[in-house]
């Protein structure tokens, strides 16, 4: 199996949209995070869920779990309207890394060196043109995997 026999669809976000825009995407979708894209539809970079939830939580909260022990429900909802004022380039680590992409042609084995490396739940699927044609997630590389891995064996 190659990366575009099991790419698929997802949706993408740009620097300029909403937080929330992300947010909900990838929780509609049940996405581990989103590709965001460049004008011309370039992977520019991964999104991953975490990097949503590190923005929207203060830095001392992050360090000190007792401390965000220490903060009610309603109190703690205002993290979560804070997302409302950042684009989703507030959310990108300074400077951009670049995403974890391969060829249409990438074998399963090449994905998923590329994403243990990485330590990403996505991996973008690019043309020969450089333009987004699909995405990988870590769950349809393990589900391909291990349907590849049952094709593999002698029956019974």
């Amino acid at each position: 199996m190659r990366a575009v026999d099991i790419a698929i669809g997802l949706p993408t976000v740009g620097v300029f949209d909403p937080v929330v825009k992300a947010v909900q995407l990838m929780a509609v979708g049940r996405m581990p995070g989103l590709v965001v894209v460049d004008e011309a539809g370039r992977p520019l970079a991964v999104l991953p869920g975490s990097q949503v939830l590190r923005l929207c939580i203060p830095a001392a909260y992050q360090d000190d779990p007792l401390l965000a022990r220490t903060v009610d429900e309603s109190s703690a909802d205002a993290f979560w309207r804070q997302l409302g004022g950042f684009a989703v380039g507030d959310c990108l680590p300074h400077p951009i890394a670049r995403p974890v992409t391969v060829t249409q042609d990438a074998t399963l084995l090449e994905i998923a060196a590329l994403m243990a490396r990485g330590r990403t739940p996505l991996v973008a699927v690019t043309g020969t043109d450089g333009l987004l044609t699909g995405v990988i997630t870590l769950d349809r590389l393990l589900t391909s995997l291990a349907v590849a891995g049952l094709e593999d064996q002698p029956p019974g």
